[in-house]
């Protein structure tokens, strides 16, 4: 299959319907008692506290995630101990310091001002400046997965065989904490995430064997969806907020705002994507001691 008809990474279900189940979820859910009423979980319970919490990564205001935290950090256990759940909990564990770095915003921005007779506007988001430098701190202190440094060394190649930046392998650690059996609520699976759509335009097949879960492969195709995003957007800031967010809502975005650059558009992306860009750079930073700016295919 072509690389034009690539559809991107964008979540399988329309972007009101996941605020829709967000504002539900800190309305209903978050409370106290939430997992003390619920000892045991099943698949689906476990996919729908996950889809109430991934409605708040598509959302785009930063600090509202830190509302999250205590319920993320007690879901991670429960799923791990099933094993049908398992795979839920490699992805959510890999973004717990999502949750960290919002709580730290939460903390350090100050809540506006609200306008007599009207309610308090939210925080506004950190800025790109702001983001790097949390993040930089962040990942200083996180030692490399366990067992990550055969992965790295027998992937590098693959990415490089695709003229993508071997060091770009260390998107493995963000989107999956390097857990080939990783899976999202929004059905992204694999060492690299990837979605349904993508992986199939990467030239993977995903029946009668789900080939995302093979590391080699999964590297194959997302090295390949990387140069493709790379070749359209120049840049790789945009090129990994397009890996996460789409590419169609990147593209968008740099015309509704008349911006060249992931700075112009940072502020505007989904929570996630404000979060992973600086995660991945910062993560890079610390594993190769080299800056997304200072990549080269070559």
């Amino acid at each position: 299959m072509g690389l034009c008809v690539v559809i991107g990474q964008e979540q399988s279900y329309s972007l009101d319907e996941l605020l829709d189940a967000g504002r539900q979820f800190i309305q209903q859910n978050l409370d106290t008692n939430i997992f003390e009423n619920h000892p045991e979980i099943d698949e689906q319970t476990a996919q729908e506290w996950l889809r109430r919490i991934q409605s708040q990564f598509n959302s785009e205001n930063v600090v509202d995630l830190a509302a999250f935290r205590s319920a993320a950090y007690r879901l991670v256990p429960l799923l791990e101990s099933l094993k049908a759940t398992r795979p839920y909990a490699f992805w959510l564990k890999s973004r717990l310091d999502y949750f960290d770095v919002a709580e730290q915003f939460r903390v350090t921005i100050p809540q506006p001002k609200p306008e007599p007779g009207r309610p308090t506007p939210p925080r506004v988001n950190p800025t790109p400046k702001q983001q790097q430098t949390v993040w930089n701190r962040q990942i200083e202190k996180k030692p490399q997965p366990a067992g990550s440094a055969a992965t790295v060394a027998k992937l590098k190649p693959l990415f490089a065989a695709q003229k993508v930046p071997p060091q770009l392998i260390w998107l493995a650690e963000v989107e999956s904490g390097f857990k080939p059996s990783a899976v999202s609520p929004a059905g992204a699976a694999g060492l690299f995430q990837l979605m349904p759509q993508t992986a199939a335009a990467m030239g993977l097949s995903l029946k009668p064997a789900d080939e995302r879960f093979d590391p080699e492969k999964s590297a194959r195709a997302a090295a390949k969806y990387l140069k493709y995003l790379h070749d359209r957007f120049k840049d790789w800031q945009l090129t990994l907020a397009a890996y996460n967010a789409g590419e169609g809502r990147v593209s968008n975005l740099l015309k509704k705002y008349k911006a060249k650059s992931f700075n112009g558009i940072a502020t505007h992306l989904p929570t996630e994507t404000q979060l992973y860009v600086p995660k991945v750079e910062a993560t890079i930073r610390k594993r190769e001691g080299m800056s997304l700016g200072q990549l080269s295919s070559r």
